[in-house]
C-alpha cells in the first residue's frame, strides 16, 4: 500500500487516473436502477411505482456504507501520507470487519421496517405488496453491498480503482442479462416478476464482490491488510477508536442526509404517486450525470488528505483549489449536456405521458443546479479531508433537516405552486450551501497536519 506517487505526480494527471475508473464504476452502479426500472415498468405501472418507493431505502443503505467507508478511506489516506504503513493496513482490516457488521444490522432493520416505510408513501395494498416482494429479496443480502462498498473505498484510498471498475462492469452485465430472464421467465428460468429483478441485482452484487475479493487475494503483497482479515479484530482499542471517531460522524451524516432526502420525497408524494414515479426516473438519470462531481469530490478527499497527512499544507491548498475549479468546470459541461439531452431518457420507460413529462422537467431543473452542487460538494470533501467531521455534519445533514425539509414541506403542503416550481425552489436551497462552503474553505479551517 505504498502510495508516495500520489504526492509526487502532477495534480491533473493524478486526478484523471483516479477519477475516470471511479466514474466508470459509479456509472455502471447507477445503471442498475435504470435497467431494473426499464424491465419492471413492462410489468405494470404499480410495479414501477413500487420500485420507486423502495429505491430511497436502498439509497439509505448505501449512504450508511459510504459514510463509514469514507471514514476508513480518510484514515488510510492520512496514515499513508504520514508513511505509517502498519496503521494504514490495520485500518483497512478493521474497516472490512465493521463494514460487514453494518450490513447485518441494516439487513435486520430493513427487513423488519420496510412495510411501515412503504406505508409512508402509499395506501395502495398492491403497490405495497410489490414493494415488499422486491425489498425482501434485495435487503436479505445487505452484507454484500456494505462489504463491497467498504472494499471499494479501501481501494480508492490507495489509488487502485481498476479492480472495482472491472467488477462493476461485470456486475452490470450480469444484471442486464438476468433481469429479463428472471422477471419474464424466458427459457428455463422461472417467471418471478419484481422478485426476479431483485434476485438479478443480488446475483450481480455477488459477482462484483467475488471479483474484488479474488483480485485482492491474488495481489496480497499490495493488500497486506488481508494478513489479519480472518483472525478477528486484533487491533488496539486506540486505533479502533480513531476509525470510529472519524467514521461514525460521517456515517451518521450520510444516514441523516439520506433520511432527509426520503422525507423530501414524502413531501412531494402529497401531489400524487405520478410525482414520485417522475422523481424516480429523473433521479436515476440525474445520478448518472452527477457521477462527475461526486467522484471528483472523493478524489479531493484522498489527494488532499495525503498532503495533509504528510504535513505539506501549502501543497494541500494548491491541490484543493485546482481540483475544485476543475470539478466545477467539468460539471458546467455535463449540466449543459444533461439539459439538452435529458428529455430523451424518460421515453425509454413504459409509463404514462404525464410521468414522462414530469421527469423531463425535473431533469432540466437538476441540470440548472448541478454546477452549484459541484462546488458545495467539493467544499464538503475539502472540509472532510481536514478531519472536520462535525463541521461537515452541520454543513450537510443538519442543513438538509433545518432548511431543505421544511422548505419542501411548506411549499408542497401550504402553497398552490406547481410541483415543478416547488422542486426548483427546494433544489435552489443549494445556493445557501455554496456561500457557506466558499466561506469555510477560504477560512482555511481545514488546513491542519492530520497525523
Amino acid at each position: 500500500m505504498n502510495q508516495t506517487y500520489m504526492k509526487e505526480k502532477k495534480i491533473f494527471p493524478l486526478v484523471m487516473s483516479m477519477a475516470l475508473p471511479m466514474m466508470l464504476s459509479m456509472a455502471f452502479n447507477s445503471l442498475y436502477n435504470i435497467v431494473d426500472s426499464y424491465f419492471v415498468a413492462k410489468l405494470s405501472e404499480d410495479a414501477m411505482t413500487a420500485l420507486s418507493l423502495v429505491y430511497p431505502a436502498q439509497n439509505l443503505l448505501t449512504a450508511v456504507a459510504v459514510g463509514f467507508g469514507v471514514g476508513v478511506n480518510a484514515m488510510i489516506s492520512f496514515y499513508l501520507g504520514a508513511q505509517n504503513q502498519e496503521k494504514a493496513d490495520k485500518t483497512a482490516t478493521q474497516g472490512m470487519v465493521l463494514g460487514v457488521l453494518h450490513g447485518v444490522l441494516l439487513m435486520v432493520l430493513f427487513l423488519c421496517g420496510m412495510n411501515l416505510f412503504l406505508g409512508m408513501f402509499t395506501k395502495s395494498d398492491a403497490v405495497r405488496a410489490l414493494g415488499m416482494e422486491y425489498s425482501n429479496v434485495v435487503f436479505l443480502f445487505s452484507t454484500i453491498v456494505t462489504g463491497g462498498i467498504t472494499l471499494e473505498k479501501i481501494f480508492q484510498a490507495v489509488g487502485r480503482m481498476r479492480a472495482t471498475m472491472v467488477s462493476m462492469i461485470a456486475g452490470f452485465v450480469t444484471n442486464i442479462v438476468l433481469d429479463p430472464l428472471l422477471i419474464f421467465g424466458i427459457g428455463p428460468f422461472p417467471k418471478m416478476g419484481v422478485q426476479g429483478a431483485a434476485l438479478a441485482t443480488v446475483i450481480a452484487r455477488y459477482i462484483e464482490a467475488l471479483i474484488v475479493i479474488i483480485w485482492a487475494h491474488m495481489h496480497r503483497a499490495k493488500n497486506r491488510y488481508l494478513e489479519g482479515a480472518y483472525t478477528g479484530f486484533g487491533i488496539p482499542f486506540a486505533e479502533l477508536k480513531a476509525i470510529l471517531v472519524k467514521g461514525f460522524p460521517l456515517m451518521m451524516n450520510e444516514v441523516m442526509w439520506a433520511a432527509g432526502m426520503t422525507t423530501v420525497t414524502q413531501c412531494y408524494s402529497v401531489r400524487g404517486l405520478d410525482v414520485v414515479a417522475g422523481l424516480n426516473i429523473a433521479s436515476t438519470i440525474t445520478n448518472l450525470f452527477n457521477i462527475v462531481y461526486l467522484q471528483l469530490g472523493s478524489c479531493i478527499s484522498i489527494v488532499v488528505g495525503q498532503y495533509l497527512g504528510a504535513g505539506k499544507l501549502e501543497e494541500a491548498k494548491d491541490a484543493d483549489n485546482k481540483m475544485i475549479i476543475f470539478s466545477v468546470f467539468c460539471c458546467v459541461i455535463m449540466a449543459a449536456i444533461m439539459f439538452l439531452v435529458g428529455g430523451f431518457f424518460p421515453d425509454i420507460y413504459n409509463t404514462t405521458a404525464e410521468i414522462k413529462d414530469l421527469a423531463t422537467k425535473f431533469i432540466a431543473v437538476s441540470a440548472l443546479i448541478m454546477p452549484f452542487c459541484s462546488f458545495s460538494h467539493a467544499s464538503y470533501f475539502t472540509l472532510r479531508s481536514g478531519g472536520k467531521t462535525m463541521v461537515t455534519f452541520l454543513f450537510d445533514s443538519v442543513f438538509t433537516w433545518v432548511v431543505v425539509v421544511p422548505v419542501a414541506f411548506l411549499l408542497a403542503h401550504g402553497t398552490g405552486l406547481g410541483i415543478v416550481s416547488v422542486y426548483f425552489l427546494v433544489q435552489a436551497t443549494e445556493l445557501i450551501k455554496v456561500v457557506i462552503g466558499y466561506c469555510m474553505v477560504r477560512s482555511n479551517v481545514w488546513v491542519v497536519k492530520m497525523v
